[in-house]
């Protein structure tokens, strides 16, 4: 036979399955090397699997814990600037009422002070008023008697007399003045 029928005859066995000796320490190494990753890489690989699962749950409930307090500081701040809003409201009204309440003072006051310069006004006048005719009666008093004494031709110099008729003179005059008024 020719060699090539030989390895035809040969190669009529199914070359899909292996032959038993084969298969047996295939298997054995198999085991052997599955029983070495069992006992020592799968427990390190669950234990890392395991720390990332609890790191991914921590950071979850970090995060969630951190999610709330800051809801929670929002809302303090919302409600601090809310009573800030209010105290500021609050405080312009009062400075509103004072300004009020300092401008009517003020008027008050201006009110009172221009009655007494009016009053203290009135007074002077009166007082002008008093020494005027005061002065005016010594003077008409005065003229009326020198009148009088170049008229008769002596001198009227009784003080006490010249004041009694000037007096009654000039009172007559200012009856008269007051009747037509």
């Amino acid at each position: 036979m020719s060699p090539l029928v030989q390895l035809a005859a040969e190669e009529a066995e199914n070359p899909l399955i292996p032959p038993i000796p084969e298969l047996v320490i295939g298997l054995i190494a198999f085991v052997i090397v599955f029983a070495f990753l069992a006992k020592k890489l799968l427990p390190n690989i669950n234990k890392v699997l395991e720390e990332r699962r609890e790191a991914i749950e921590g950071g979850i409930e970090k995060a969630e814990a951190a999610q709330t307090e800051a809801q929670s500081v929002l809302e303090q701040y919302k409600a601090q600037l809310a009573e800030a809003r209010h105290e500021a409201a609050r405080l312009r009204q009062e400075a509103q009422e004072q300004g009020a309440a300092l401008i009517a003072e003020m008027r008050a006051e201006g009110q009172r002070q221009r009655e007494e310069i009016v009053a203290a006004g009135h007074a002077q006048i009166e007082a002008d008023r008093k020494a005027a005719a005061s002065a005016l009666r010594q003077d008409v008093g005065r003229l009326a008697t020198e009148l009088a004494g170049k008229l008769v031709g002596e001198s009227l110099e009784d003080h006490a007399r010249q004041s009694r008729v000037i007096d009654r003179f000039l009172d007559e005059l200012e009856e008269k003045a007051e009747a037509t008024r």
